[in-house]
């Protein structure tokens, strides 16, 4: 890490919250929850339905392209308009076909392993206390989604190929020059709507846009609101992303312009599969339909990552904003920042992610039996599931309107 990086990141994130932390809350507090009453369920909703359109939305699919194609136009109805692609190049080498077990119908929300836990239902043990409920895996048979409609939107397979993926960004009036970057995946897979993973994190990213970039809206530093794609095959789209704009970073272009095409980077956010909190599994291996009244928005850092502990203070940055503006779910912050698009950039930045609960231990543990099967689709999700991701979007805006000092211009 440069000098010059790391002088940046400690006047604007460390030196802010940790030698003045009474600078954190120092704006009138009516002006974030103005911003933050600007969020809305509904409209929340709708653009997770809006993306439902697409099916799973899987790289390498017309529906994937159809699918960034409709982000780019919605960021640009809301104000975000200077948007850019990424473009890259997927190609990987063939891997042998593996059979898919399945372990529940596609419609049952409970388990088949006759009541078994531990790992893979196999006795005592597995995650945490609770145990497995089932294995996990990807769906890839279409008829295990039982809706037709659905099955025809996903019938098309994957090809390797030119890939894009949309970005826009909110200019900060005083320090174009740096940034923060607000990310999500929009792609999915499944045989579904990816609802969850991840229409849920796209949607929060793409109304934080729309409220950011109202006209009565300013901010000092500027953000950056991208969405991956090919996250499900290997992180790519956020990796082309590293490797291709790292070392543009605060570079005036043209020189004394005042322009920044890659503001140097304070810190980046990612957020993946934002509704489903449901607990563990009983016993007998079934998870609720129901979100537990004790459901939390997680915030994880990587605690093996080489900027750990810079990456820990922004993760408790966002959670003392959840603390003062979620209205329902609290946040709670985590170590295993996993399987996501902001490990790409650990090393680079201080990096977190948002996401339902823990995914090592919860999600992977067949905690979720929406995750990659046909069940990610939106009749499954609840008013309840909603509201959780809707919180998690009310502490990134929030934490980012404290951090860039946003306010709302008369």
């Amino acid at each position: 890490m440069g000098k010059d990086h790391w002088n940046i990141k400690a006047a604007v994130l460390t030196g802010i919250l940790l030698s003045n932390p009474t600078y954190f809350f120092a704006q009138e507090e009516n002006t974030i929850q103005e911003m933050v009453n600007r969020l809305d369920l509904e409209r929340y909703k709708l653009v997770i339905k809006g993306l439902a359109q697409f099916g799973d939305r899987r790289q390498g699919t017309a529906r994937n392209r159809r699918a960034v194609d409709w982000i780019e136009e919605q960021l640009q109805a809301v104000g975000c308009t200077n948007t850019q692609r990424l473009h890259y190049v997927y190609d990987p080498e063939p891997r042998p076909p593996r059979e898919r077990t399945r372990t529940s119908e596609p419609n049952d929300l409970t388990t088949s392993t006759g009541g078994k836990v531990g790992r893979n239902g196999s006795g005592p043990g597995g995650a945490a206390i609770f145990g497995y409920r089932a294995p996990t895996g990807v769906n890839r048979d279409l008829m295990a989604q039982p809706d037709e409609r659905i099955r025809e939107l996903n019938r098309e397979e994957p090809t390797n190929g030119p890939r894009s993926e949309v970005y826009c960004t909110k200019v900060g009036t005083t320090r174009p020059e740096v940034m923060y970057i607000l990310g999500a995946h929009m792609d999915g897979h499944g045989v579904n709507e990816a609802v969850n993973d991840d229409a849920s994190g796209t949607a929060l990213v793409m109304e934080l846009a729309r409220i950011f970039n109202s006209p009565d809206i300013e901010t000092d530093v500027s953000i950056r609101f991208a969405l991956w794609n090919n996250e499900e095959t290997g992180l790519n789209g956020a990796s082309a992303y590293v490797d291709q704009r790292k070392n543009l970073q605060g570079i005036e272009n043209p020189t004394d312009s005042g322009i920044y095409p890659e503001p140097r980077w304070l810190g980046m956010i990612q957020h993946d599969m934002m509704l489903w909190d449901h607990g563990a599994p009983g016993p007998d291996g079934t998870v609720s339909p129901n979100q537990r009244p004790e459901a939390d928005v997680n915030i994880e850092f990587q605690s093996n990552s080489q900027l750990a502990e810079d990456s820990m203070h922004l993760a408790f940055a966002f959670k003392a904003a959840a603390d003062k503006y979620n209205t329902d779910y609290p946040a709670t912050v985590g170590p295993h920042m996993t399987n996501t698009d902001s490990t790409p950039f650990m090393n680079e930045v201080p990096s977190i992610s948002l996401r339902e609960n823990e995914r090592g231990t919860h999600t992977g543990a067949g905690w979720n039996p929406t995750w990659h099967s046909p069940l990610d689709v939106w009749t499954t999700f609840t008013d309840d599931d909603f509201r959780l991701g809707l919180n998690a979007a009310q502490t990134t805006l929030s934490a980012i309107a404290e951090l860039t000092n946003a306010r709302i211009e008369p």
